[in-house]
């Protein structure tokens, strides 16, 4: 079998999803990976996006593995991994370094070593986490600010300004476990609202400025964007589990049936709709409340041009891209997946697992916009020159 099969794997607390693509190197880098194969499982044995239960966990990537392994044909050794728990998290940093050559030019080490340095500064302040990604914001040569590349200038000090995307270790450890059990190496690991820009982002929508909120079903993952670059990155501890509980407990009914009604799939019921849609847009008030406050703390809200861009589970509630536009004063709409691909990736929440597939099948001398550098063990991953304009 021809070209390069890369595995994406994403352990939802609702579903686990796999993607398996094949990447044909001989069709050019802006070629995209065509999947092959594909398989979900009910998700058991986490919460809020964090393991819980080993075998659980273990019992559901097999079953969604297997399934994937049998439509694409090939047996997956090795994988990349989205992680989306509560225990995402971000720092900021400043780091500057003396220019090392003598002609002060600036080069690629100087680089590596002012964003080793910001990373210096706060890692004594993060204990129990491990750095997932580095992403330089800004850099200045001589406290004058760079507009690009700070290669190939001159000057004595560059400075930068850094974002570090965070998890716990124990986290990180225990996906990296429960993978090892049966039989699959994790290649890399990257923060799902990431992973899902990928391929729910355009260039223009993240050159812009936008917010891509992922409503999971017992979190809602953020990522904004601005000139291109990842700015922030969070986590809440909300999803559309909660809508499903507060149905329950306003309506008076079982869970099953609230869930049902949620997604739209119980037609013939006798119950308020005025009352129904009141319930969940107050759930989903609380939520884009949560996003506003975030957006508040980094100076950015209603400030986005490209708006926010919904994904994941509970996006397809009702009303939601209304409830979105007035509560954060942004343009909304619901994020679509490219409906090519054979069929394979039925709707949006696959986002996470095809965008692993993309980073894992790019490499550091594309351009297409998912050239990333995979980096070394110690550190699972790092964004740094291949992000900047």
């Amino acid at each position: 079998m021809s070209g390069k099969i890369v595995a994406g794997i994403d352990i939802g607390t609702y579903q686990v999803k796999v993607v398996i693509v094949r990447h044909e190197r001989e069709k050019g880098d802006k070629a995209l990976p065509q999947i092959i194969g594909t398989g979900y499982a009910e998700s058991r044995g986490l919460r809020n996006g964090y393991i819980i239960n080993d075998s659980d966990v273990i019992r559901s990537v097999r079953s969604a593995v297997l399934q994937a392994e049998k439509a694409a044909g090939v047996e997956v050794k090795r994988a990349y991994v989205s992680i989306g728990s509560v225990g995402l998290d971000e720092v900021f940093s400043h780091g500057e370094v003396i220019t090392t050559r003598a002609d002060s030019e600036i080069t690629q080490f100087d680089v590596d070593k002012a964003v080793q340095d910001s990373e210096d500064r706060i890692v004594d302040s993060i204990p129990n986490r491990k750095i997932l990604h580095a992403i330089p914001l800004s850099f200045a040569v001589d406290n004058e600010p760079v507009l690009g590349r700070p290669h190939g200038l001159k000057g004595t000090k560059l400075t930068v300004e850094t974002l570090f995307i965070t998890s716990y270790e124990q986290h990180i450890n225990d996906l990296v476990h429960a993978l090892e059990n049966i039989g699959i190496v994790v290649e890399d690991i990257m923060a799902a609202p990431l992973a899902a820009s990928f391929v729910m982002l355009t260039k223009a929508q993240k050159r812009a400025g936008c917010v891509l909120a992922n409503i999971g079903a017992e979190t809602v993952s953020i990522a904004v964007f601005e000139n291109n670059i990842p700015i922030s990155v969070k986590v809440f501890p909300i999803g559309s589990n909660d809508i499903t509980n507060d149905i329950a407990l306003g309506l008076k009914i079982p869970l099953e049936e609230a869930e049902k009604i949620k997604r739209g799939t119980l037609m013939n019921h006798n119950y308020s709709k005025r009352k129904l849609d009141e319930i969940i847009a107050a759930r989903l008030s609380d939520i884009f409340e949560l996003i506003d406050a975030h957006l508040k703390r980094i100076k950015r809200d209603g400030l986005l041009p490209a708006g926010i861009i919904i994904t994941g589970g509970g996006s397809g509630v009702a009303s939601i891209q209304d409830l979105a536009r007035a509560a954060l004063r942004l343009p909304s709409r619901i994020a679509t997946l490219d409906p090519g691909q054979n069929g394979k990736v039925r709707d949006a929440s696959w986002a996470v697992a095809y965008g692993l597939c993309m980073w894992g099948a790019s490499d550091e001398s594309e351009t297409s916009g998912i050239g990333v550098a995979h980096t070394a063990k110690n550190k699972i991953f790092g964004w740094l020159s291949q992000f900047l304009p």
